[in-house]
């Protein structure tokens, strides 16, 4: 009898080089594979939280921030104040869900430079929210100019109507005269992203703001240039603190305001924060995060260094339990704190020198104390979880894109931050995790609650292709009861039999019918293995310090 070619077309078990019969809404990967197209609002949110820095494995830095501009501009031209409400929810969230604050800029910029009214008028009210520094100010503005500037003959120029500059003039109306006088003080200069000057004192010119009281009056005159000295500081505390450290001439004098005047380390001269005794005056004083943020500063100076008293001092404030809790460091801040200064290196951009130290030891020990801490009420789910790291070779570091950084440092490859996530995951749920590899083939993984986190870094995945639909099959063939299924990932899979959404349904027939599932994302390529209509499958994406609680919440629900 002759074989029917009809016959090899099946719903419940499709290769995954090809569509699933009856679904309209995949797309193909560049891997190969047929995965489910994100809807526009999910694409926008991950490139909200991503960025497009670095690129993929299989798509160039170019081509995805393209392909993400291309998003954020047709969203804005659909529901630009969605658009708005979407990147200030995210930019403003706490935990922080987005590791850089520059995509919500730029986003922000574009809603004004290319949205209707009702979207201008949104974005006019978000930016005192979402550009809450002297840096995101400027870096809202150089976006702005290339999107919705004109051309001139020394470059660009922004097309300034009545709505900027009372956009503008809201970053400085927003929030107590002193409060916006600390912004200002900390930084009155900056670059934009295009690397031009950028000074308070010229948009206080462009947007004419008027003040509502005397206080505020004073600051903008004494911003202008208008006020002398003398008088804004008799009205203005932050303005008198930071002239006071504007006038020391020597660490000596430095330490003294630092110690007697607790003068912030933001108000300081570029020349004393050289001077590694001035540091060491600051280990009391600055907050944890600044703490934490500066070790390798710190380090580079020659502040820190083995067995140094400065080194006992802030070894002592990182593993205070109390200030830890106090100060909401979250485990994967602390990680991502300790692999920055593990690394030993930072570029902030292409143009900016590389800047190198070498680690001390203790403060390493110091920050492995800090991620422990950083535990504090972190409540397991009570629930079971199978959690599945993607080792194929398009999650490791052997590739333009392949390295993860954070400031401009190395923290490691895709694998190696999944990996993180799920140590700790498995310390949260305190043994109700188990953890594996998959390639085109599952295999063990050396994840568990006890992992050290240093040792991750000597990993490397097993390599290959990538089918997604084993950690499925794996779990429905080991008659594995688990509440929930957790993959970290690209979401380049192509080499399976079937796809991961049959293969999941395929488990909720044969073992739970209840198991609930998050696709992570760590690129923002616009596709997931996780069918948008599965109301028991989560689409998250990138180094959300959040994370493990997000999966916490969504498992017990």
């Amino acid at each position: 009898m002759a074989r029917d070619p009809l016959a090899a077309v099946s719903a419940l078990a499709t290769p995954q080089n090809q569509p699933i019969p009856g679904r309209t809404d995949q797309v193909r990967n560049p891997a190969g594979g047929y995965v489910f197209g994100k809807d526009l609002w999910t694409k926008l949110e991950d490139f909200l939280i991503l960025g497009t820095t670095g690129g993929t494995y299989y798509v160039g830095e170019d081509k995805l921030t393209a392909d993400n501009a291309a998003v954020l501009f047709q969203a804005i031209a659909e529901d630009g104040p969605r658009v708005v409400r979407m990147l200030t929810d995210i930019s403003t969230a706490r935990p922080p869900r987005a590791p850089k604050q520059r995509p919500a800029l730029f986003a922000l910029a574009a809603a004004y430079a290319k949205g209707d009214a009702d979207t201008r008028q949104a974005a006019k009210l978000a930016l005192a929210k979402v550009a809450r520094t002297t840096d995101h100010l400027a870096a809202f503005f150089g976006y702005y100019k290339n999107l919705g500037g004109k051309p001139t003959a020394r470059g660009t120029a922004p097309t300034v109507g009545r709505s900027l500059r009372t956009a503008l003039g809201s970053w400085f109306l927003t929030g107590a005269p002193d409060d916006v006088a600390f912004k200002a003080c900390k930084a009155r200069q900056r670059k934009t992203p295009q690397g031009e000057a950028f000074d308070l004192r010229d948009v206080l010119r462009i947007a004419h703001p008027v003040a509502d009281d005397e206080q505020r009056k004073m600051l903008f005159g004494w911003i202008a240039g208008n006020v002398s000295d003398d008088e804004a500081r008799d009205k203005l505390p932050t303005v008198d603190r930071f002239l006071t450290a504007k006038a020391v001439t020597s660490p000596a004098q430095a330490v003294d305001v630092v110690t007697t005047a607790k003068v912030p380390w933001e108000f300081l001269p570029d020349a004393v924060l050289k001077d590694p005794s001035v540091w060491e005056a600051l280990i009391e004083t600055v907050g944890m995060t600044a703490l934490i943020r500066n070790l390798a500063r710190m380090t580079r100076l020659g502040t820190l260094t083995p067995m140094a008293q400065a080194t006992s001092r802030a070894v002592r404030r990182l593993t205070d339990r109390e200030a830890i809790l106090r100060a909401r460091i979250h485990p994967m801040d602390a990680w991502l704190a300790m692999r920055v200064y593990a690394s030993g290196q930072a570029q902030q951009n292409r143009r900016a020198d590389r800047q190198t130290w070498r680690p001390v030891p203790a403060i390493l020990d110091a920050l492995e104390e800090t991620y422990e801490a950083a535990f504090g009420t972190v409540e397991p789910s009570g629930k079971r979880l199978l959690v599945a790291v993607d080792s194929s070779g398009s999650m490791s570091g052997q590739w333009h894109g392949g390295v993860v950084t954070v400031g401009g440092s190395p923290i490691g490859a895709a694998y190696e931050v999944a990996n993180a996530m799920a140590v700790m995951l498995a310390r949260i749920e305190q043994g109700n995790v188990h953890v594996i590899d998959v390639d085109t083939s599952v295999h063990a993984s050396k994840v568990t609650p006890r992992t050290n986190l240093r040792e991750i870094a000597s990993w490397r995945p097993s390599g290959g292709g990538t089918d997604l639909s084993l950690p499925f099959t794996w779990a429905a063939h080991e008659q594995m009861g688990v509440d929930g299924i957790v993959v970290f990932t690209d979401n380049e899979t192509w080499a399976g039999r079937s796809h991961p959404t049959q293969a999941l349904a395929a488990y909720r027939r044969t073992v739970n019918p209840d198991v609930r599932v998050v696709v992570a994302a760590m690129t923002a390529v616009g596709h997931t293995i996780g069918d948008p209509q599965d109301d028991g499958v989560l689409n998250v994406a990138g180094l959300d310090a959040s994370l493990p609680l997000i999966v916490n919440g969504f498992v017990r629900s």
